[in-house]
């Protein structure tokens, strides 16, 4: 549920507060840091070519994981937006900034979006508290991202609102239209098939938008190990309802959800894309192509198709 699904983009932008930082009234590009691949291309998408976007996890990178370095630092020194996820997605962004000692203004992506609690039975030792940070896993919550990018922009870049505004809202459009196309194949799987396998709980999104049963021997972070008796547990559930969709994502490690696999006699069927993009010559170089080639893995594997 979106608290400000009421408001259009153009008022948002009016009431986006100035930034503290603000692009140079000239031919310079406003320097903006993403903390992480989705950030980065909506980031691109709207900021067109008024503004130089960098990311500091980088495809199939893995934030739960990520060890900032001191160049990371410097380069939120150097930036007027810096983008994040919020959420509890980057425990260490806060700590970069304080590192950093740069004027950005921080955005926050998710800010206004009513989070997914976690399932108590993912206390792994480690976790991003009680909200599940994973919101754009549904295009509802990534076209809320989108707005409060092109706000953040907007009140950095003054000037460039005109043209983030036009860029934001086609760019809506465009995420408005795959979530029909993403609800619209969903449907088509009996409700009874759509039961999934995932290395970790990332799709908890995914799942209470479009109608889709998400398990994972992880929790909502990649550090937590997952214990013998809840692989055991996830084993006995794939056999008894004779799961097909078991899937590796592409910033985690293999070996428990292998090993899931082997000893429930079902074979993994691909490689969904999460936490982070591909590379530019992968399959989800960008938000709207990871939704398509997860979709396109996930309908047949549901159904049970052979492939």
């Amino acid at each position: 549920m979106l608290r400000r699904s009421l408001l259009t983009l153009p008022a948002l932008l009016a009431a986006a507060p100035r930034a503290r930082a603000q692009a140079p009234r000239s031919t310079a590009r406003l320097p903006v840091v993403a903390s992480f691949t989705v950030l980065g291309d909506m980031a691109r998408i709207v900021g067109g070519e008024r503004a130089a976007v960098s990311v500091l996890i980088g495809p199939d990178g893995d934030a739960h994981t990520f060890q900032p370095r001191p160049s990371d630092a410097a380069a939120l020194r150097g930036a007027a937006v810096v983008l994040r996820n919020g959420l509890g997605f980057e425990p260490w962004m806060d700590r970069l900034l304080r590192a950093g000692g740069g004027r950005a203004a921080v955005v926050t992506a998710a800010d206004g979006i009513t989070p997914r609690a976690l399932p108590d039975s993912h206390g792994h030792g480690h976790s991003h508290g009680t909200a599940d940070p994973h919101a754009w896993q549904d295009l509802r919550h990534g076209q809320a991202y989108v707005r409060s990018i092109a706000a953040g922009l907007a009140a950095a870049d003054p000037d460039g609102a005109g043209t983030y505004e036009r860029n934001a809202e086609a760019y809506l459009a465009r995420l408005a239209a795959l979530d029909a196309w993403v609800r619209a194949e969903i449907d088509a799987v009996p409700a009874g098939r759509r039961r999934v396998i995932t290395s970790h709980d990332a799709f908890g999104y995914f799942g209470a938008a479009y109608g889709v049963s998400f398990d994972s021997p992880q929790g909502a972070s990649t550090e937590g190990e997952a214990s013998a008796a809840q692989v055991a547990a996830l084993i006995r559930q794939v056999r008894a309802r004779n799961t097909t969709a078991v899937f590796m994502e592409n910033m985690a490690s293999p070996a428990v959800l292998d090993r899931l696999a082997r000893e429930a006699g079902v074979r993994v069927r691909g490689k969904l894309y999460s936490d982070a993009l591909s590379p530019p010559d992968g399959p989800a170089p960008s938000y709207e192509a990871m939704f398509r080639h997860n979709v396109g893995l996930l309908v047949p594997a549901m159904r049970g198709d052979a492939g």
